[in-house]
């Protein structure tokens, strides 16, 4: 009699980037789904996918269209899906003619598949001097929902920089916004601008604080931001919340003193940046999604294209990204 072991199954695997374009994305995880957004300019669509590695080929569906002549008609950045009370809800950047107009705005949905049902406006969702806004993330901590995204601090500031606040409900802000980041250190401040931009022979510098993702880990908070230049070394920055006391008291967070993921070009990453964090099916394994440029030159357009990849924690529970993966085979997230 002989006994023969079960054959092994073989291994998924697949190759970055997931997708051959794909600026900003953003990957929601509920009910065994993953539901993923990244910047088209012109309208939102969501895809569909029960794992995240298969995206290329995933359904999608374009779920808002917005009308023409409207405050957030151009140039639709950052969208991002969220669940709320059995309610989804897409924040996305947007303007009216051009970038000094940039807002945010949220759009509700009441179906159970969001693929599904009807998209409704809420309306406009910033601080009450309504500056300019770009890449808001919601999380509810606590029982409490914040907000935090990337903004000026006056009315023409070009400087960008991270604020968080309380909301109300998931498309209004509660009181005042806050100032939690800035670009103020030697790495954060890389802000020559491309040539075409400069006039007169004058090089000005644009420094960035962006893309601020919140990401829990059994009791501590942390949120990644993007810095520097999409067209530059883009890198990601790390805040911590210390967890004592108020989010909204700035000294209550703290910045790393260097970047936390950066550019591999012997990888053939490039600009790596607007992070985002999500689990497994399985829920044992934590993964990263970013964008990045496949080489030193291409800018913020379209070749920015969405990549995975598994992260671990250091000893003190912050997150240990290492840097961009190879592109070469890797094991997809675990279903």
């Amino acid at each position: 009699m002989f006994l023969f072991a079960p054959a092994l199954l073989a291994q998924r695997t697949f190759t970055n980037p997931i997708k051959n374009s794909g600026p900003d994305p953003w990957v929601l995880q509920k009910d065994g789904w993953y539901y993923y957004m990244n910047t088209t300019g012109r309208n939102l669509t969501l895809w569909k996918t029960r794992n995240i590695a298969d995206l290329a080929t995933a359904e999608s569906k374009v779920v808002y269209t917005p009308p023409p002549g409207k405050p957030y008609s151009r140039e639709l950045w950052a969208p991002e899906i969220h669940s709320f009370n059995n309610r989804w809800y897409i924040y996305f950047s947007a303007d009216s003619l051009n970038n000094l107009s940039h807002r945010v705005w949220v759009i509700e949905n009441t179906s159970p598949n969001p693929m599904e049902g009807e998209w409704e406006m809420k309306g406009k969702i910033g601080d009450k001097e309504n500056h300019w806004a770009i890449d808001m993330s919601v999380i509810d901590y606590n029982g409490q929902l914040y907000a935090a995204w990337s903004g000026w601090e006056g009315a023409t500031n070009g400087r960008q920089d991270i604020f968080i606040a309380r909301l109300k409900n998931p498309w209004t802000i509660d009181g005042d916004r806050v100032k939690i980041s800035q670009p103020d250190q030697p790495w954060e401040l890389h802000g020559d601008v491309p040539q075409e931009w400069q006039k007169n022979g004058e090089v000005p510098k644009i420094y960035v604080n962006e893309g601020p993702e919140f990401l829990q880990h059994d009791n501590k908070l942390f949120i990644v931001y993007s810095a520097n230049a999409c067209w530059l070394d883009y890198s990601l920055g790390l805040l911590t919340y210390n967890g004592k006391g108020n989010l909204l008291d700035p000294q209550n967070w703290i910045k790393n003193k260097g970047p936390v993921f950066t550019q591999a070009p012997e990888n053939g990453v490039w600009a790596p940046g607007h992070g985002g964090f999500f689990r497994s099916a399985d829920g044992r394994q934590d993964w990263m999604i970013y964008h990045a440029n496949p080489s030193a030159t291409d800018g913020c357009g379209n070749k920015r294209a969405p990549h995975i990849q598994p992260f671990t924690w250091n000893a003190d529970g912050s997150p240990n990204f290492g840097k961009p993966a190879p592109k070469t085979p890797m094991p997809v997230p675990q279903e």
